[in-house]
């Protein structure tokens, strides 16, 4: 069996952001190439309310999508579009933001607050598209039971099941796996030219070709295979450690476009992010009925 490689571990580092949030922030700019589509995550482990009650107040967005997802605590979401919803244990938040839209997030006061935040790239033909938000609740998660494992599929698909959430303009799978303690899990369902990673939440797990050195929570590790193939499957292999392990598998194929990035604002030209901004400061930001 032909394997993918686990070439790039990156750890994060520690982060305030919105009106004073502390979290783990992984991916970033320094990685948009490696990661393409996928542009930023962020992680959030605290049984602290100081470390994030403050949120992330009204803010806007354009060119992305953010996908927020919970494994444990609460988060209300408000957005000029209207929309209302509020995410608990197990369920996900997925935000189109195209033309642009301005929204807040907000997390309450739990006994843990455990997840992430995602940003994946919008299409250059998709950027200005109509906003939108959907939220994926746990009744609606398809599971997977495994020997040793569980698997949430929030989308995409795997072992034959689909979620219940299929993005319109990047193909994201997004796995949520519960692996139990000192087992192995191999996962073959992606083609070879589509980029792959895990977001590590919880416990450790062994990535490399031995399995034999383990790494820690609030990482992410990139798996790469040396034949781009689209119509080959190279698997990936990993090892729980004695406490098991909790990650997120992402994949989806890269866009292979420039990026602009600013903020909030992700597109393709710094023309394009200058007319964004300038938009903000003008009122003409919003291109849907309000």
């Amino acid at each position: 069996m032909d394997k993918r490689k686990a070439t790039k571990v990156i750890r994060g580092e520690h982060a305030i952001d919105g009106a004073g949030v502390r979290l783990r922030r992984v991916l970033g700019q320094r990685n948009i190439a490696e990661f393409d589509p996928f542009l930023m995550l962020d992680g959030f482990d605290s049984t602290d309310p100081r470390d994030y009650i403050r949120g992330f107040p009204w803010h806007p967005h354009r060119g992305i999508e953010t996908i927020t997802y919970l494994i444990k605590g609460r988060v209300e979401h408000g957005d000029s579009l209207g929309n209302r919803g509020t995410i608990h244990d197990l369920e996900c938040q997925w935000m189109t933001a195209g033309s642009g839209i301005i929204h807040q997030e907000m997390p309450k006061e739990s006994e843990r607050m455990l997840g992430c935040q995602l940003w994946v790239n919008l299409p250059a033909k998709d950027k200005m598209t109509q906003p939108a938000y959907g939220d994926i609740t746990q009744d609606k998660v398809a599971l997977v039971e495994e020997e040793n494992a569980t698997a949430r599929i929030l989308a995409g698909s795997y072992k034959g099941k689909r979620g219940v959430f299929e993005g319109k303009y990047v193909k994201v799978k997004y796995l949520d796996i519960d692996l139990k303690p000192d087992s192995r899990w191999t996962y073959n369902e992606t083609p070879n030219d589509e980029t792959l990673f895990i977001y590590l939440l919880e416990g450790t797990l062994a990535v490399d070709s031995n399995l034999s050195q383990f790494e820690n929570r609030s990482c992410a590790v990139l798996f790469t295979s040396d034949n781009k193939d689209s119509n080959q499957y190279d698997a990936i292999e990993v090892l729980a450690g004695e406490e098991g392990a909790r990650f997120v598998l992402l994949a989806a194929k890269p866009l292979r476009e420039p990026v602009a990035w600013g903020g909030p604002i992700v597109m393709n030209t710094n023309e394009e992010l200058e007319l964004a901004f300038e938009e903000l400061d003008n009122g003409t930001f919003i291109k849907h009925e309000i």
